[in-house]
């Protein structure tokens, strides 16, 4: 396909008017098919003008993943408004940072949130307050704003798990870029039956004509996810690819093995978001052995970086070296730097070249590419901080450590940030530690932590577990993670019963709560 210059939209009307009588959307027992999905969208995008919102404003869209989400989101960038999306999981204080920072002229929400306003002023600062529904009074607009392709169509927010949530800035050229490389890694067809749980993949089915169904999963309260139902679903609608967080396929995997349960159309699974350790991989392929299941590594600023099969994952894994997560994309260049705290910029590739660490040795790990994040909304400190230019090219810093081995395979050490440093330039990662605990079968999940100059460990124990054994068997693994000539102390360990995870994937260790909760 050529590169769009006017709106990123196309690839959807381009799929409704190939398919119009196909389904685009299953939510619970209503559907919605292409043609129809068209029309709507149209329609919605005639009230949005009829209101006064224009190519250029920003519109909040706070709606959980269903057919009037996308429905909305479509609508503005028909008409070339930018939609500043967030999740259904965010707490009453992030909803109201990231209202100040986008300053949106309307708002898309539920009537909780018009509940809510009334004790929020960002919110309630809002000037106009658009209705899900009011679609239905109008005639479908027919002409598409035409926009420039540095046109932001969509600002999302990253966790905030180091720091304040970033806006990142995506515009319409970006968005298609990210369509392209994301179809390039899953290869969506228009025949095909999809559960996507991430938000942007569904954008992608959309692009292409596939029929989405959407999970009826809790991203309020992952905990509480009851995956009976969904696997039933997965079944009866004959689904043949799901592409969600590793949480989500976990709980399926448990429940499908716990059942005796077998998926029969399942051939394709993407996971990403959250690392996955090889006993996880393991659970994956026993659960689903007729799929080819793919752990995907990238980020909110891009994605993918690269990927490796659960199988390959699960042969002969050396987590004292890092979590393998396999070939790099290839649109996506990477390097591996020198890991330091301030901002860098080069005057040219040479200087970065030069700059850049050797084969096999740890350091942050820098990506550039069409499809990586070029800027982020209003935060020029974080785009100094997180960005890297040579006056050719931009690079962005992800903030997590690694190495490219002789194979040209990348290995995952953890956030560059929670390396511990040891002695003769020597770092403990605490992620490869982690990796290893979640292989002891007592272990859910753990982590190591430097606490006031003392190492302190903290695992979630499954019940009843001999905690004396445990104890023993940490205590033996460190031996083998702690570099000869290290003088400090040995760590502190602490059997705990829960430790909090990311609220958007429930995968990864919020390491903020976990430290005040526990140290």
């Amino acid at each position: 396909m050529q590169k769009l210059s006017y709106n990123i939209i196309q690839p959807f009307l381009a799929s409704a008017k190939k398919h119009p009588e196909r389904i685009a959307l299953i939510e619970k027992e209503d559907s919605i098919t292409y043609g129809r999905l068209e029309k709507e969208v149209k329609q919605m995008a005639a009230y949005y003008r009829s209101e006064g919102i224009q190519a250029g404003d920003r519109v909040m869209v706070f709606v959980p993943m269903s057919i009037d989400l996308y429905r909305s989101v479509l609508a503005l960038f028909y008409i070339g408004a930018t939609a500043v999306f967030l999740d259904e999981w965010v707490d009453k204080k992030r909803l109201e940072y990231c209202t100040d920072l986008a300053h949106c002229k309307a708002f898309i929400g539920s009537w909780k949130l018009k509940a809510l306003a009334l004790i929020s002023k960002p919110l309630y600062n809002i000037p106009l307050w658009l209705e899900l529904g009011a679609f239905k009074y109008y005639k479908a607009d027919q002409e598409m704003q035409s926009v420039q392709e540095d046109h932001t169509a969509l600002l999302t927010f990253t966790t905030g798990s180091t720091g304040k949530a970033k806006a990142a800035q995506r515009s319409h050229a970006f968005l298609y870029e990210q369509f392209l490389a994301l179809n390039d890694k899953i290869a969506p067809q228009a025949t095909d039956v999809a559960m996507p749980v991430l938000p942007i993949v569904l954008l992608c089915n959309l692009g292409v004509g596939a029929c989405s169904i959407i999970a009826e999963y809790p991203s309020r309260k992952p905990t509480s996810f009851k995956p009976g139902k969904t696997v039933k679903t997965l079944i009866d609608q004959k689904v043949n690819r799901i592409t969600s967080s590793p949480y989500f396929i976990k709980c399926l995997a448990t429940f499908c093995l716990d059942n005796n349960i077998s998926i029969p159309n399942l051939t394709n699974i993407f996971t990403g978001g959250a690392p996955v350790f090889p006993d996880e991989a393991a659970l994956y392929l026993k659960a689903f052995p007729d799929a080819d299941i793919q752990i995907v590594y990238g980020s909110t600023e891009a994605e993918p970086i690269s990927s490796i099969s659960a199988a390959e994952l699960c042969q002969k894994p050396q987590l004292a070296k890092g979590l393998k997560v396999g070939n790099i994309y290839h649109k996506t260049e990477l390097k591996i730097v020198p890991v330091v705290d301030e901002a860098l910029s080069f005057n040219n590739e040479e200087e970065l070249e030069n700059f850049q660490l050797k084969s096999g040795e740890v350091g942050e790990i820098i990506v550039a590419g069409d499809h990586v994040l070029k800027t982020y909304y209003k935060a020029p400190q974080a785009w100094k901080q997180n960005k890297i230019s040579t006056g050719e090219k931009l690079w962005h810093r992800t903030g997590d450590s690694g190495f490219i081995d002789q194979n040209g395979d990348l290995y995952l050490c953890g956030r560059t940030k929670q390396l511990i440093p040891l002695h003769q330039s020597n770092y403990l990662s605490p992620f490869i530690f982690e990796g290893m605990l979640q292989e002891m079968k007592e272990v859910n999940i753990g982590t190591i932590i430097n606490h006031e100059d003392q190492l302190l460990i903290i695992a979630e124990v499954i019940e009843s577990t001999a905690k004396d054994s445990l104890l023993t068997k940490i205590r033996e693994l460190m031996t083998h993670l702690i570099p000869n000539g290290y003088q400090g102390t040995l760590p502190q360990i602490k059997l705990v019963d829960l430790i909090p995870r990311d609220p958007r994937h429930h995968s990864k260790i919020d390491y903020n709560r976990m430290k005040q909760m526990y140290c």
